[in-house]
């Protein structure tokens, strides 16, 4: 019975998506939940499965096709024969079968997506996680150069090739007496480099115009990628419609420092890295809890005070930044957090999100880490009002109360720095979340 895929709901703020690569071709046959498409949003790549073993018997659309929630993606009979051609699931063959010559190789489209190629061809994709397979498409390198003898293809393939390497020699395929040697697809030419020009202002600027580019010896023009595109238009979209506001507040964190330094070894043995960042996550949902304007969203003529307080954690990942999220984050403990923190942050890096880790959040904290710098105003992530930035700690003389006297001490300090929305947030409201948040962490009053 033929099953016609289509494509899911890929998270609760995603309507549509681009069909990146297909994973499979027509006839051949996949089992139950093999990944058979590749799907690009704005918020992740994910890999859409099969809900049935079959023969893929119809691929409906075409690579850099845009589809929507529920369009039909392809079509699986679990009837139906593979075809002689189609190679099983799994990375390629290193010899293809000794049956019939290789069948036609389908030509690209008109949009330049090129239709599925021969599993038993050196065109057919290699073996590579997703987000090798999204690095490669956003460096512009073919990984069907990359794949010879079945092997993976790794990360370092992919930087290697970018960076005009040329890859190890692949194996002469063997072929049976009397079949045609299986030929190979060249990837698409790439369009001739055309000189970057100034973007036309928009209107209302006056006179002023950027002036041109002239390249000079030495200069490196580098394309954007998807995802650095996608940060730059969110950028430039929260800048133009949120008027930002930045205050600043200094924290001494030496009893929430003396806290984590008692627990961090017991936590450590559990495989939780116990990080100051819990501690201002543990700190911000509290106090996003007791100043509500904060916790909010901006409408056409309205502004919406949300019930769930869900943080946004900013994770720096070879390919750009992406801000996964804590679900309910203010009724998880500060080990809770930290454990959440980690699990994120590692599956941002492996390229491992799915779009619903990345949607819903209500607030954003972004941490430079510990090559970071004073303090710095973020820009906000909408559609939240707010993101609070911390800076690096370090030591530093600060005046303690002892006994009734003033002394000097050296404690850890931490400043930080919130962005809010000034269309929905006032500054006694901003200043008094950020004065709380520093409250918090400087009393070191935390559920371990």
């Amino acid at each position: 019975m033929a099953k016609i895929i289509t494509m899911p709901q890929l998270g609760e703020s995603v309507v549509e998506g681009t069909v990146g690569k297909w994973l499979v071709q027509q006839g051949q046959r996949v089992e139950l939940d093999q990944p058979v498409v590749e799907i690009l949003t704005d918020k992740a790549d994910s890999e859409v499965p099969s809900p049935s073993a079959g023969v893929v018997t119809k691929l409906l659309v075409v690579e850099g096709q845009v589809v929507g929630v529920g369009d039909a993606l392809c079509e699986v009979d679990d009837n139906a024969t593979a075809s002689a051609g189609a190679a099983a699931a799994g990375p390629p063959p290193t010899a293809p079968a000794a049956t019939a010559a290789a069948p036609a190789l389908a030509t690209p489209t008109a949009t330049g997506a090129a239709a599925p190629r021969d599993a038993s061809s050196p065109g057919t994709t290699p073996a590579a996680s997703p987000s090798v397979r999204r690095l490669a498409r956003e460096h512009g390198v073919d990984l069907h150069q990359l794949g010879g003898d079945g092997e993976r293809v790794t990360r370092q393939d992919v930087l290697r090739a970018a960076a005009g390497e040329a890859p190890a020699p692949q194996p002469q395929m063997a072929t049976a007496p009397g079949v045609a040697a299986p030929v190979a697809i060249s990837p698409p030419a790439p369009p001739p480099a055309q000189a970057p020009v100034a973007p036309s202002p928009p209107q209302g600027l006056g006179a002023f115009r950027v002036p041109p580019y002239m390249p000079r010896p030495g200069d490196e023009i580098v394309p954007m990628s998807r995802r650095r595109r996608i940060i730059a238009d969110h950028m430039v979209y929260s800048k133009l419609s949120s008027p930002h506001v930045v205050t600043m507040a200094e924290c001494d964190i030496h009893a929430t420092d003396k806290l984590r330094n008692k627990h961090k070894g017991q936590v450590k043995a559990e495989g939780i890295n116990l990080t100051m960042l819990a501690f201002v996550a543990a700190a911000t949902a509290r106090a996003l809890r007791e100043f509500r304007p904060m916790n909010a969203r901006m409408l056409d003529d309205s502004y919406v005070l949300l019930a769930d307080i869900n943080l946004g954690i900013a994770v720096e990942t070879p390919e750009g930044l992406v801000v996964p999220v804590i679900r309910n984050a203010d009724e998880l403990t500060v080990r809770g957090l930290a454990r959440a923190i980690d699990e994120l942050a590692g599956r941002a890096r492996d390229g491992q999100l799915t779009p619903d880790d990345l949607a819903a959040k209500t607030f954003t904290i972004s941490n430079p880490g510990r090559r970071g710098n004073l303090v710095g105003g973020a820009i906000i992530s909408q559609p939240n009002v707010g993101i609070l930035r911390t800076g690096e700690i370090k030591k530093r003389v600060v005046v303690v109360e002892h006994e009734g006297e003033d002394l000097m001490a050296i404690h850890k300090v931490m400043h930080m720095a919130l962005s809010y929305d000034h269309r929905i947030v006032d500054g006694v409201a901003a200043n008094g979340f950020l004065y709380r948040v520093s409250e918090l962490l400087e009393a070191g009053d935390f559920a371990i």
